[in-house]
């Protein structure tokens, strides 16, 4: 890589707002390092790119560094005009994207406490996360009027909305397997189920997706470590 070019990715392989920079930057060709960064030990590298929020994804083009992975992926789009672009040019088409990518943070959030809490709590959580996932498909239905178009036709015109639902939800199978719980599936949520299968035929994003086994390993370790707490 170039020196003049150099971009350096300091993510954590678990971490969705990782993988949605990086599924950013793998489908718009660019070319970068990848850092791994020890949450519970953060390098002194993080803590100075990031020493307001202090969390990964943070981004580093050219020694510039930039935090919170929207901003990152917008800073992409706007720096590298090579692949997808991933906010269209329209204002009104742009404002839906950007404003459901950032309400999946919200459905992040829910799904987090789906893991990490049990009883009541989860419960909650449960119901909170199935009503945001259907409110999600019905705003897939406003920027998909003619259903999810074909893998090529897709593979074309990614959006920052895809990028951040891959990255929530590609891999919702391994959710169902730890969780026994069904956030989306191909009755309740077709449009969501069809934007995850088209998206997993990309080379770009389906040679950086998680596999299952790991995904699965993950999560039953998030899940044990939080019943162990609530029986402490």
């Amino acid at each position: 890589m170039a020196e003049q070019d150099k971009v350096i990715l300091h993510g954590m392989w678990a971490s969705p707002l990782t993988k949605r920079v990086e599924f950013a930057l793998k489908v718009k060709g660019i070319p970068y390092e990848y850092v791994e960064e020890d949450l519970s030990n953060k390098s002194p590298l993080l803590l100075k790119f990031n020493p307001v929020h202090k969390k990964v994804p943070v981004l580093v083009h050219n020694g510039k560094a930039i935090a919170e992975s929207l901003v990152i992926i917008e800073y992409i789009d706007e720096t590298w005009k090579t692949g997808p672009q991933l906010l269209p040019e329209d204002p009104y088409k742009r404002s839906q994207i950007r404003f459901w990518a950032g309400y999946m943070q919200q459905v992040f959030e829910a799904m987090l406490l789906v893991v990490k809490t049990i009883g009541e709590a989860q419960e909650k959580a449960i119901k909170e996360v199935s009503e945001k996932v259907k409110l999600l498909e019905t705003g897939l239905k406003g920027l998909f009027p003619d259903g999810i178009p074909s893998v090529d036709e897709y593979s074309k015109n990614v959006t920052l909305l895809d990028l951040v639902i891959f990255a929530h939800f590609g891999g919702y199978e391994a959710q169902e397997e730890v969780l026994g719980l069904k956030f989306v599936d191909s009755e309740k949520t077709p449009l969501v189920v069809s934007c995850i299968t088209a998206l997993i035929e990309i080379p770009a994003l389906k040679e950086s997706r998680i596999p299952h086994e790991k995904t699965v390993a993950f999560l039953k370790f998030l899940r044990e470590n939080a019943l162990k707490s609530a029986t402490a």
